[in-house]
């Protein structure tokens, strides 16, 4: 890793960066680069990974093999997982804007320096303070730090023109318990001394929100007072190449102030000693060394380079319109970053890409390397930190992504881009491009894999199969059901990121269908690739991936039942992911869901269309008599009249009792048991909609009135006999009235409920894998919506059904902003691999299925 330094500290600028504005390089006619253009985007333009907002400046950066760490200007260091990109952690300490960090090389320590004068040392595995350093005199901010493994000793640059440093091996010496030294402790003659009329102004309380036991004095001898003739702004290590004959290795520490020189320093026999100043034109802001060569980033936009072999500078370059604030390195490629902008650059300043990268001045840059990946990350004062992938600028980087969390990403961006709105002719071709992606994919890892021809036109499904490859193997089989078409996400304008465009953004993946059901199938199909990649895979795993459940499921049935030789007769578990948590905390497991029956009740007239005024009263109106109809079927209370709609309803028993009680213990979503069990167990009727004949005024009366209604249907309501008494019951109703309007009602489409046991094989391995992912056990959950397939599949071959649900309750699903926690995606993966495993070893089929 090489770290870039933050220049200087900025006012804190715009909020709600689009993760979209990109510009590549344009020139002004004078040959000068335009820094405000904004162009396409090129093809050398990296592409952003993850952005974090936050709600304070982003003053400076590093990086551990594990974490990203964030300076701001609100006196915190904010950490962010690599992997899950969550941020875990806030480090607090600080009593003022945290304005520069180092990470030392062998990512141990952490170092972090600001305008409250101190330095503090942080350990970056438990992050637990270890240090505070603080120094005898008075040296305002500190902008820079690094800390050199060789010499273990760390050096800082700050406010008075000074570099102090301190030997973290006789640290201990020089300990103390006693506060009073702190700066912020210390009388100032400014601040403290006599007003008008002899008085003080009050001292503040102590600003440090935490003070370790170990504080660290730094001595006197300790410093280099006038190591600059300005603020010391920047500092970097420098490791010349090995010329001597014994392979000797030097090292020297570079600084660079606001009087415009970088001087080259050594340490001889404790004392920090210049051997050589470079003067540059204007005061240099940040620094970084590429082998031998030296870039500085200066104020009014001009980089430096410097030959350090022969302390020559050999070229100099407007490379921006405004103060170079940020730069760093990686390989041959040196990035610049200043207003909005960042430029990579080839070693010798020839200009590649440019692109937008935040909403205001960028001032931190620093780049890492992460499982054969390159990426850089920049901050700026539109308090943001963005992630950029400049892998593909290193022709020799091919990391292998075969089943790594990157690839996964990457395959859900791609996923998400095809615009899968089921029922709309106009999104037909991207429907089937994606089912050909799917399809690709699971052969791409190693499945057998089909799309299954829908009737109707309708979308197809795709079918994989991976068969167990595993020394031990078995010859179980489960079925993992999913779907790729999504609700249209069109018309609304309150999306924030382009819903068919995977944008990441604090910890979260946005995007139409991320959460319902793209993201949960993926993590499905990594987890069984994984294993059948490293032949350990030790049962089959069939998936059925169908494009129309937003629709109903229509013609999956059909299909599936007559592709059933080539799908399996031996199929052991049905599994799905298209569920959502009770809150955003606790897992759950689902093992119910109400059935449902769509129907359109319609009543007209031989009449046409009437005027109120002209015809109003002479005979029944088809919408009064629909509106009687309706209010037929509920009481005031809303309780269902429907005859015998409520008997077949099985009583709770006291196992399942429990599973509420332990709801109400573990979840936040603070619903009573009956409210939880009217939504779940319990069937309900709804009336969606009303629609008439005729023009919309108020002088109308419409010669034909519809309803739409749905009736949710629990275990043990036979659907069959529910859908006839319904008819039965209207057709009854509507006799009574006598009326010479006609009654029409038809059956849209019905699905099945579904009731699992959560006490079979299948959930106690789910709830075992949820445990080691999550760290607690699921919560047992039901839902009042429907998935039309689950009991189909189970009725159709003989296997019982469970359900991971993989989103947590604030995902949005099939509204604006849906999304879908990362680590979620990640950890849902990793039950599903655990899963793939054990429940071979697990499960014992039984003599047929839990009764519905």
């Amino acid at each position: 890793m090489v770290n870039g330094t933050s220049a200087l500290l900025a006012d804190s600028g715009a909020k709600g960066w689009p993760l979209s504005r990109i510009a590549t390089p344009s020139l002004d006619d004078d040959g000068s680069y335009d820094a405000d253009a904004k162009v396409p985007l090129s093809e050398d333009t990296p592409s952003i990974v993850h952005r974090w907002q936050q709600s304070n400046s982003i003053l400076s950066l590093a990086a551990s093999d594990r974490y990203v760490f964030a300076g701001t200007g609100g006196n915190e260091i904010q950490v962010f997982d690599t992997e899950t990109y969550q941020q875990v952690d806030t480090l607090t300490g600080h009593g003022g804007s945290v304005l520069c960090l180092y990470v030392s090389t062998g990512k141990s320590l952490l170092f972090s320096g600001g305008s409250d004068s101190i330095l503090k040392v942080w350990d970056t595995d438990s992050l637990k303070e270890l240090y505070t350093i603080y120094s005898v005199f008075d040296i305002g901010d500190i902008f820079a730090v690094l800390y050199s493994e060789m010499l273990e000793t760390v050096f800082f640059g700050s406010q008075n023109a000074s570099i102090q440093w301190c030997n973290m091996t006789t640290i201990d010496r020089h300990t103390s318990l006693d506060k009073s030294g702190l700066p912020s402790n210390r009388f100032s003659k400014f601040f403290n001394s006599s007003g008008p009329g002899g008085k003080s102004s009050p001292v503040p309380k102590e600003t440090m929100l935490a003070v370790p036991k170990t504080l660290i004095e730094l001595p006197y001898h300790s410093v280099v007072p006038y190591a600059h003739f300005g603020y010391v702004y920047c500092m970097q290590i420098y490791q010349p190449p090995v010329h001597t004959p014994l392979g000797v290795v030097e090292e020297y520490i570079l600084s660079g102030g606001g009087d415009g020189n970088v001087n080259l320093w050594a340490m001889r026999h404790g004392t920090f000693v210049c051997l050589r100043k470079l003067s540059n034109s204007t005061s240099v802001l940040c620094m970084t060394v590429m082998d031998t060569f030296l870039y500085c980033g200066l104020t009014d936009g001009v980089i430096n380079i410097w030959d350090l072999d022969a302390f020559q500078l050999i070229k100099s370059v407007h490379a921006h319109k405004e103060d170079v604030l940020s730069i760093a390195s990686f390989g041959n490629c040196v990035f610049s970053g200043s207003a909005g902008y960042v430029r990579k650059w080839s070693r010798d300043l020839s200009l590649g890409s440019r692109w937008e990268c935040h909403n205001g001045l960028i001032l931190s840059t620093i780049t890492v390397e992460r499982d054969n990946r390159r990426v850089l990350i920049t901050g700026g004062n539109d308090d943001s930190i963005a992630l950029w992938d400049i892998t593909d600028s290193f022709p020799n980087c091919r990391p292998d992504l075969s089943f790594a969390n990157d690839q996964l990403l990457a395959s859900l961006a791609t996923f998400v881009s095809f615009r899968t709105v089921s029922g709309s002719e106009e999104y037909l071709a991207d429907c089937r491009r994606c089912a050909t992606f799917i399809k690709s994919l699971l052969k791409k890892f190693g499945a057998a894999s089909h799309l299954i021809v829908t009737d109707n036109n309708r979308n197809p499904i795709v079918y994989g199969r991976f068969s167990a490859n595993a020394s031990d193997k078995t010859d179980t089989t489960v079925l993992f059901y999913g779907h790729y078409d999504v609700i249209d996400a069109s018309g609304s304008g309150k999306w924030e990121t382009e819903p068919h465009s995977l944008s990441g953004l604090n910890g979260y993946l946005y995007g139409r269908g991320v959460s319902d059901n793209k993201g949960p199938v993926l993590a499905a199909v990594f987890a069984a690739a994984e294993l059948f990649q490293e032949g350990k895979l030790r049962i089959n795993v069939v998936f059925l991936i169908e494009g129309e459940e937003e629709c109903g499921s229509i013609g999956f049935q059909a299909s599936v039942s007559a592709k059933k030789d080539l799908i399996g007769h031996d199929i052991d578990w049905i599994l799905l992911s298209n569920s959502y948590w009770l809150d955003d905390e606790v897992p759950c497991l689902n093992y119910g869901l109400r059935g449902v029956i769509h129907l359109t009740v319609e009543v007209s007239s031989d009449r046409p269309d009437l005027h109120s005024g002209v015809d109003g009263g002479i005979d029944r109106e088809p919408l009064m008599d629909l509106t009687k109809l309706l209010a037929k079927l509920t009481d005031d209370a809303g309780k269902v009249l429907v005859p015998g709609f409520y008997e077949p309803v099985r009583p709770i028993t006291e196992a399942e009792e429990r599973l509420y009680e332990q709801i109400g213990e573990n979840s936040s979503i603070g619903l009573s048991k009956d409210l939880l069990m009217a939504k779940w167990r319990l069937p309900s009727l709804t009336v969606h909609a009303i629609n008439v004949s005729g023009p919309p005024n108020q002088t109308i009366i419409p010669h034909k009135a519809t309803a739409t209604i749905s009736l949710r249907i629990v275990p043990d309501q036979d659907i069959d006999a529910v859908s006839a008494t319904i008819q039965h019951c209207l057709a009854s109703q509507f006799a009574a009235f006598k009326s010479r309007n006609h009654l029409s009602i038809k059956i849209n489409r019905q699905a099945d409920a579904w009731l699992g046991d959560p006490e079979n094989a299948a959930f106690k391995t789910l709830a075992n894998a949820v445990k080691e992912a999550w760290g607690v056990y699921p919560l047992y959950i039901r839902e009042g919506g429907t998935i039309p397939a689950v009991r189909f599949l189970e009725k159709e071959f003989d296997a019982p059904a469970a359900q991971l649900p993989c989103g947590q309750a604030s995902d949005h699903a099939h509204l604006d902003n849906e999304r879908l926690r990362i680590v979620n995606l990640y950890n849902a993966k990793n039950i599903w691999r655990r899963a793939f495993d054990e429940l071979p070893k697990r499960t014992k089929l039984t003599n047929g299925l839990r009764r519905c």
